[in-house]
């Protein structure tokens, strides 16, 4: 299975998003790294994506990041 690897700045690339809110979603635990390279860079994948355009739909709709987290915690982790 090929799957797709992102750095940080390719997730802000694909989704508009920042990095310092990409990096506080992470320190919040909304998102996780999947891994790291050997530089240490943390890396992530698709599901990473699509989480982040889940997270990024609810706060258009201004849902809380408190119920954010609930939700996709709902959703599976």
């Amino acid at each position: 299975e090929n799957m797709s690897v992102y750095l940080i700045g390719d997730l802000a690339r694909k989704t508009g998003l920042s990095r310092h809110t990409i990096n506080y979603y992470i320190n919040i635990g909304l998102i996780q790294e999947v891994g790291r390279s050997e530089n240490n860079y943390r890396f992530f994948d698709d599901k990473v994506v699509e989480r982040l355009n889940k997270i990024i739909d609810l706060r258009s709709k201004n849902v809380s990041i408190k119920r954010i987290k609930e939700i996709l915690e709902k959703d599976g982790g």
